[in-house]
């Protein structure tokens, strides 16, 4: 995907006054803050994009393979609501992983229907590195706001998701204390 490259970084008074300054509720709109999380979340996904691209895997990989290796034994129909996606695009990347021995498939103890999800030895080295670049650009980012400026940043992420969908995933992750999420 290419992205929007301007010659200048500010527009031009006629195209600043047709944009709308307001939403259908008649509240300012925050260019400020939606811009900056389309540049902020293309940068932070770019640095394992180009990782990933020596592998032939794309974001849908990497999705896959940090909850995989975050969560060991998540069942597949529980990816697929923290992903959002159907079967059929869950079936296609893990397809892919598995073949390539980066997860493994296991059945449930209880229910052999259960489909386990695992995530090999290669796999969790593929995860190590690419968490390692994306800690490196939060650390740098952190660096520059200060510790307390690490608690709003959380914060404002987690006021950022919607809340009113239960999420597996999302309950660990609101239930992690602050000294367990820097480890």
């Amino acid at each position: 995907m290419a992205d929007i490259n301007f010659s200048s970084p500010v527009l031009s008074p006629e195209l600043r006054a047709a944009e709308p300054q307001a939403g259908a509720d008649g509240e300012p709109l925050r260019w400020d803050i939606i811009e900056l999380l389309f540049f902020a979340y293309r940068d932070f996904v770019g640095d394992a994009d180009q990782e990933l691209e020596a592998f032939g895997f794309g974001r849908a990989h990497h999705r896959v393979m940090h909850f995989v290796t975050r969560y060991p034994g998540l069942k597949v129909a529980d990816l697929l609501d923290v992903l959002r996606i159907t079967k059929q695009s869950l079936g296609r990347v893990l397809k892919q992983l598995l073949d390539e021995g980066y997860i493994v498939q296991k059945t449930g103890n209880n229910d052999r229907r259960q489909r386990l999800l695992f995530a090999t030895p290669k796999g969790e080295a593929l995860v190590a590195k690419l968490a390692g670049l994306q800690t490196r650009r939060i650390d740098h980012a952190l660096e520059q706001i200060g510790p307390a400026g690490a608690d709003k940043v959380r914060q404002f992420l987690r006021a950022m998701i919607d809340r009113d969908d239960p999420d597996k995933v999302l309950e660990a992750i609101f239930r992690t204390p602050v000294a367990a999420a820097k480890e």
